[in-house]
């Protein structure tokens, strides 16, 4: 067993990952709901849900709004857990025991694997291979998010980590960088550095991608504010629209913005 799966994580309360399928239901509907080909087998696999299940079964409810006869598959590292959320299992709603080494079949493609909250204390080192092997079972264009979130899910950021089209056994294409918050903390854009993702979170420092990206973002948040905008939710509206004349890549969908989510998407990728 890896250090990364060695340790059991703590709670996880109902509702913490909500924004984030939000977020899936909107931004990705076709790989929530394809069927053709191997699609038709494709599974949803939640890694590491918990003491109980609540997140897996909300995104159940959420995703088959779009796609009825969707599999949901939770999974968790501690037996006793992964036993217990048998009671909440249902037609085409499972749970199994497992770690990074997803226990599905070769008969399982996934088409989304969702790895929050697991990432925040191991080796920084280990975060490449973890993204791969999570990966490893993804048809290709099927999407891998890992990151982190406050307790209650006010603070969310998640890589949005993509297999490849043309080389599905590379590892995942560091496509894009999604955080929201829904206010409760009131808003600066260094609200989200102590939950950015595990391999980003001691880089907000000169010289690093994402320091470059953090500095742009306080200064536009700044001028925001400097122009009247002194309300979180409208600061953090006309900071995005401000930073997105300054950083290539950031997404100025209204949808997105009146939400609270700031999608970054680098041309070049987010940088390892």
């Amino acid at each position: 067993m890896s250090t990364l799966d060695a340790k059991t994580r703590g709670r996880t309360a109902p509702g913490r990952l909500r924004a984030l399928d939000a977020f899936l239901f909107r931004f990705e509907p076709t790989l929530l709901s394809r069927v053709d080909g191997p699609w038709a087998r494709a599974v949803f696999v939640d890694v590491g849900f918990g003491e109980h299940p609540w997140t897996t079964l909300e995104s159940a409810e959420a995703f088959r709004a779009l796609h009825p006869e969707l599999v949901v598959i939770g999974v968790e590292l501690d037996d006793a857990r992964a036993l217990a959320a048998q009671a909440h299992a249902g037609p085409r709603t499972y749970f199994r025991q497992g770690g990074f080494a997803l226990p599905l079949s070769p008969e399982e493609p996934a088409r989304l694997v969702r790895a929050m909250n697991l990432l925040r204390q191991g080796p920084v080192e280990r975060v490449a291979e973890v993204h791969h092997a999570l990966s490893r079972f993804l048809l290709p264009s099927g999407l891998l998010v890992e990151g982190s979130s406050d307790p209650e899910g006010s603070v969310l950021t998640a890589h949005l980590l993509r297999r490849s089209d043309s080389a599905p056994e590379s590892p995942p294409a560091r496509e894009a960088l999604l955080f929201h918050t829904d206010f409760r903390q009131g808003f600066a854009p260094l609200l989200f550095r102590d939950w950015l993702p595990r391999d980003l979170r001691r880089r907000v420092r000169p010289g690093e991608p994402i320091h470059a990206f953090f500095m742009s973002w306080v200064d536009a948040w700044k001028q925001a504010r400097d122009a009247g905008h002194s309300a979180p939710a409208d600061a953090f509206r006309e900071s995005v629209s401000r930073l997105c004349h300054q950083v290539d890549g950031v997404s100025t969908d209204s949808w997105l913005l009146d939400s609270g989510y700031l999608l970054w998407r680098p041309p070049t990728g987010v940088a390892s």
